[in-house]
């Protein structure tokens, strides 16, 4: 989890807007980011999305139409939302919110390209987790 950057302005205004699909995110520094729940969701700081290293990512699809069913504070640093697929294992922090905000152009383009290599669309529907032990983790 990325520790928090201590030049990161903190969030002045969070809205969960449910009709668009984004969070809208106002900082103190006077930048306003509207953060789509789909790219929230592909680039889910938990293990489940990112894995345990780099090339472990899973990749994440058919997340167009996902929703943002809950946002719980975490602490003075964070937020974790419940997504309308289940998933609610993600932690953001301010800085992690801000960096989606902030690149998400290139955030996208990321997500294309590596479905793309993949061969997959960006509607398939999610493969069910392979089950195992692997990361010890139980769902």
């Amino acid at each position: 989890m990325a520790g928090l950057n201590p030049d990161t302005p903190l969030p002045t205004g969070i809205t969960v807007h449910q009709q668009t699909r984004v969070l809208e995110v106002a900082f103190a520094d006077g930048r306003s980011f509207r953060i789509p729940f789909e790219l929230m969701r592909v680039y889910s700081p938990s293990a489940e999305v990112q894995g345990h290293g780099p090339g472990q990512e899973v990749l994440q699809t058919g997340k167009r139409e996902v929703e943002l069913t809950a946002l719980e504070p975490v602490g003075n640093y964070a937020v974790q939302p419940t997504f309308s697929d289940g998933h609610d294992s993600g932690i953001f922090s301010w800085d992690y919110l801000y960096f989606l905000g902030d690149r998400q152009d290139e955030l996208w383009a990321r997500y294309e390209q590596r479905l793309a290599e993949a061969g997959v669309d960006r509607d398939a529907p999610m493969a069910a987790p392979a089950t195992g032990g692997a990361c010890g983790h139980h769902h």
